[in-house]
């Protein structure tokens, strides 16, 4: 399959382009798409074997759902049997943005969406072009990021293209995405809410608008229908493998030298050598896959991360760091 790859502006899309990304996924197609958080992998929710598809182009696990991608709360509440005041206070406050929140589907969501299990995941993108890609299909869109599954997350096409070039119908190209790591996800059947993922939106930002958020302790077990994408042990990973270190790694990349191991140290520090990332979670966040992308291609026999401090702005990129160095079973 020979993939199309448009540029757009996300601002001010053509709209042509966009009728035509439209078209794809209204005939079953997929179609990867910019967000401010990654690129996703586009299918319309209501076609069982467009959504099929997704899963066998990223190599998916079947008990892992898709965030379905929505461009207005009245769409969402179409899709959802328990709009509560939590969900409605969220909305109005994150949407459209990097939050994610878990309610109880209606009929309307086939099971393949969420991998069985009765619950959906939903958001609104912030990205205007992924906004008006949903409205003119009339469609809403089951999106996972757009890469290998489990491999390191793509926050430009041409990461898509590496990964799935000639197993999808269209990319397109809005530029990297800012945010860089993936939406929050959490779970508001419950009360307290449960944060199922940490994200770019901080658990302080969601407790200010709804209260206290328990965080999520259950088991990531095999086999079992996860209610959230996110939640494998080994996730957002490069193929080379990485080791994690709280205390500064400067002795273990001249140990792993010595062995006659290539390394390379990423880092929050302005340490030499290294490749180092802003020293803000925010800033980290935005350049931290990148980064992943250009260490993998390397030629290294490791990477080497000096983990950022343990402390709570700094969660989700903590999340992904240990993810991306848990051993492949």
């Amino acid at each position: 399959m020979k993939t199309e790859i448009f540029k757009l502006d996300p601002d001010d899309p053509d709209l042509e382009i966009i009728k035509k990304a439209a078209a794809v996924l209204l005939k079953g197609g997929l179609v990867a798409i910019p967000t401010e958080t990654v690129y996703g992998l586009a299918a319309n929710i209501f076609d069982e074997s467009a959504v099929a598809k997704i899963y066998t182009a990223k190599g998916r696990p079947g008990n892992n759902p898709l965030i379905v991608h929505v461009h207005s709360i009245e769409q969402a509440k179409s899709l959802v049997s328990n709009w509560n005041k939590n969900a409605q206070k969220l909305a109005e406050s994150f949407w459209p943005g990097p939050l994610t929140m878990v309610l109880d589907k209606t009929n309307l969501v086939p099971d393949c969406v969420t991998a069985g299990a009765p619950s959906v995941a939903i958001r609104i993108p912030r990205l205007f072009v992924t906004r008006r890609l949903i409205e003119i299909s009339g469609l809403p869109l089951a999106a996972p990021s757009a890469n290998i599954s489990g491999s390191i997350s793509p926050t430009t096409a041409n990461h898509v293209a590496k990964d799935l070039g000639d197993r999808i119908e269209m990319i397109l190209d809005a530029g990297p995405a800012t945010g860089g790591i993936e939406s929050t996800v959490l779970d508001v059947r419950s009360s307290p809410p449960v944060l199922l993922r940490p994200g770019l939106i901080s658990i302080k930002m969601i407790e200010k608008i709804i209260g206290p958020v328990k965080q999520n302790s259950e088991p990531h077990l095999h086999g079992k229908a996860f209610p959230s994408p996110g939640m494998l042990a080994r996730h957002y990973a490069p193929k080379t493998p990485v080791i994690c270190l709280e205390n500064p790694a400067i002795e273990m990349i001249e140990n792993l030298k010595k062995d006659g191991l290539k390394a390379k140290l990423l880092d929050f520090r302005k340490t030499e050598g290294a490749l180092n990332l802003p020293d803000d979670p925010e800033g980290y966040a935005s350049g931290l896959y990148a980064a992943l992308h250009q260490l993998d291609e390397a030629g290294l026999d490791r990477i080497v991360i000096a983990m950022p401090p343990d402390m709570p702005e700094w969660l989700a990129i903590r999340d992904r760091l240990k993810r991306a160095a848990t051993a492949a079973n």
